[in-house]
């Protein structure tokens, strides 16, 4: 496909509206998406680093839903645009063909592809995995729980620990904690002064100065040890950072179709892994399906400013229709894998289609003889 000047003109009007619109909408899903990591920094005492971090991981997994959408929009207002300015009525007037009109669409959708298929076979399980492991560790890694000063702080189930005063330095002043993970033997503990410290196996608290206070439940007297440095382990269970079990998601393809080796994968689990499979190679291809429908709606027939309303519709329709169909077409293969051909037939049929409504003689040109005769 030769790069004249007109395609230089569209590609560079797709272009930038492709970045504007990409980064409009990452950054509306980003934002309403990360609403979900506020407890973390209240109850976990997140940095706001490691909360942006942990939700720019979750990026390649907006990119790989937005970037065909955000190209179906751009083309869409692209190409309706130079229709209502007559710019592609004065370029068909000119000899130009029907697939050099659709060419800068098809050069961009050709390049989201590519870039689809790089974040859907590498970036995508990758950040996953990152995200998994980073939110693991804040889940389990005491340090980093907030405890906040003059507040019960519920670290555990069935530890409750209070803090008057925390220094620069992490030494914590002013300690209460109320152990009841022993519903036989609860019991509190008061201290001066302590610091919160992690070990690779457990957490602890070690504490200076104060008493461990008991009620025994036979006698119900209070017995009270006193003590100058005493632990406390904050671990609620034991082996609780043992391997975590990785998602589809967070696997990549080599992994996702060698399924019979993998050993702690749950037979229930089995459709639902190889769907996530065949749906990274599919869903690159939904890139130059919606550009290719775009395109279809647009420039297919004459171009009439009366009929492009209709045209747009028809277009978004027709997207909206496909993406429930694909969406719909994942749960079913999950449970009849002898049905996955499907997902890739979909996209197959839309694309060749399109280009055959592409390609077809303008609507116009053909009635052109008919109406010059019927004039004569």
């Amino acid at each position: 496909m030769v790069i004249n000047g007109f395609s230089r003109y569209v590609l560079h009007q797709l272009l930038v509206g492709m970045l504007l619109v990409t980064v409009s909408l990452t950054c509306i899903v980003w934002l309403s998406q990360s609403l979900r990591f506020v407890e973390m920094i209240v109850n976990r005492g997140l940095t706001a680093g490691t909360f942006v971090y942990l939700t720019m991981l979750l990026l390649p997994n907006f990119l790989s839903v937005i970037l065909p959408i955000a190209l179906f929009t751009v083309v869409l207002f692209t190409f309706s645009k130079l229709i209502a300015d007559r710019e592609l009525v004065v370029m068909r007037a000119a000899g130009v063909s029907q697939m050099a009109l659709a060419g800068p669409g098809l050069i961009m959708a050709t390049a989201i592809m590519v870039i689809g298929y790089a974040n859907a076979l590498y970036f995508l399980p990758k950040s996953y995995r990152m995200f998994g492991d980073l939110q693991w560790d804040i889940r389990y890694s005491y340090s980093h729980v907030l405890l906040q000063e003059g507040a019960f702080n519920a670290v555990s189930k069935g530890v409750t620990v209070y803090v008057r005063e925390r220094s620069s330095d992490g030494q914590l002043h002013g300690i209460l904690v109320h152990d009841q993970r022993n519903d036989e033997k609860p019991f509190t503990i008061m201290a001066d002064r302590g610091m919160l410290l992690e070990t690779p196996t457990e957490a602890r608290v070690v504490m200076f100065n104060g008493n461990r206070q008991e009620v025994d439940n036979t006698t119900h007297k209070l017995s009270i040890l006193y003590f100058d440095r005493y632990s406390f382990d904050l671990s609620p269970t034991r082996g609780i950072r043992a391997n975590r079990y990785l998602e589809a998601r967070e696997r990549s393809l080599p992994d996702l179709l060698d399924l019979e080796n993998d050993k702690t994968l749950s037979p229930k689990d089995f459709g639902k892994y190889t769907v996530e499979a065949h749906k990274r190679l599919v869903s690159p291809m939904f890139a130059v399906v919606y550009t290719l429908i775009g395109l279809a709606c647009l420039i297919s027939g004459s171009f009439s400013r009366r009929t492009q309303t209709r045209r747009i519709v028809l277009a978004v329709a027709i997207v909206v229709s496909l993406q429930a169909m694909a969406l719909g077409l994942e749960n079913l293969c999950a449970r009849n894998l002898e049905m996955i051909p499907l997902m890739y037939l979909s996209p197959v049929f839309a694309i060749a289609i399109s280009l055959l409504v592409i390609l077809r003689p303008p609507r116009w040109r053909r009635e052109t003889p008919a109406s010059t005769a019927a004039a004569a």
